[in-house]
Formats: C-alpha cells, structure tokens, sequence
C-alpha cells in the first residue's frame, strides 16, 4: 500500500515534476505536471514561462495539502493510501 506521508514529501520536494503522482499511479497528470514544467522552463526565456510555473506550484501545493489532509485518500488503482 502506498503512504499518505510519502506521498506528500514527493508533493513538496518534487511535486514540479509529478513524481507524486507517479508514485500513486495517476500517470497521466505526472506527464501533465514534467511536461508543463519543461515547456515554462523553456518559454522563461520569453518571460511567459515564469507564470506558467507558478501555476504549476500552486497545482503541486494544492495537491500536497490534499495528501496531508486527506482529501486524496486513495492511489491510482483505488487501493486507500495508508497513514
């Protein structure tokens, strides 16, 4: 079973690169967050990519938060995330 603490670690040390994610199986908004992360850090050079990116912290932030309290409580196959 995957952990809850664990979980919301990855959130806040790597969340920018949707290693959360991976780990609790929600594949697809893993390649959502690597992908959005490369493409800000590549259009920062035009000054867009700095808006971009904080989008994509406060998505990770706000995902943390919901592994910390609960409001994400199962992993990717539907298999509860433990304490």
């Amino acid at each position: 079973p995957k952990q809850k603490l664990v979980a919301g670690l990855l959130a806040l040390f790597l969340g920018m690169y949707g290693v959360h994610n991976f780990y609790l199986g929600y594949i697809t908004k893993g390649v959502i967050q690597v992908v959005g992360t490369v493409l800000s850090f590549i259009l920062c050079f035009v000054l867009i990519g700095y808006i971009s990116l904080f989008g994509i912290w406060i998505w990770v932030l706000v995902e943390a938060i919901m592994l910390f309290t609960g409001h994400i409580s199962v992993d990717g196959n539907g298999y509860p995330l433990v304490d």
